[in-house]
């Protein structure tokens, strides 16, 4: 059972650091386009990934990493290493990062996205949300990036 739960719990890591890349990828590349059609189709697919991918696998590491821990000797005690503590804080803050920051901008983004095509010109909010969102994004990106190499290395 121990070896299906590590197998799941890497699966959800890809699927879910995965979505956070080609999401902030496809994102910047609308951004830079110019398109207005282009910014809000893409805003639309990010949160629409987020419901698939994103918060899936969010739940599934938190779900499969406290199943892991609980069946080892150690127990809870287990979360007593730097390494593993620290990774279980990160994915806590990222996940904050992405349901109290990040959720609200992209809906933001979506609306002022949507307005610019009806007025055939791009709010400036709309660049000042997507900025936020990039700044505060890299961060909830950066997060799981570190968790992973934690995760590999065990320090």
């Amino acid at each position: 059972m121990l070896r299906i739960l590590i197998a799941l719990h890497i699966i959800f890591a890809v699927v879910y650091l995965g979505n956070l890349i080609t999401a902030a990828f496809w994102k910047v590349r609308a951004d830079r386009s110019g398109s207005l059609e282009a910014m809000a189709v893409t805003s639309r697919l990010v949160i629409l990934s987020d419901c698939f991918f994103t918060a899936p696998g969010i739940i599934g590491l938190f779900v499969t990493g406290i199943l892991i821990v609980s069946q080892g000797p150690l127990g809870w005690r287990r979360f007593e290493e730097p390494w593993l503590g620290a990774s279980f804080v990160m994915l806590v803050i990222a996940a904050i990062i992405w349901l109290a920051v990040l959720v609200p901008l992209e809906r933001q983004m979506l609306r002022l996205a949507r307005e610019g095509v009806t007025r055939g010109v791009v709010d400036p909010a709309y660049r000042r949300t997507s900025r936020l969102w990039t700044i505060f994004g890299g961060i909830a990106t950066l997060l799981p990036m570190i968790i992973l190499f934690l995760m590999v290395i065990r320090p």
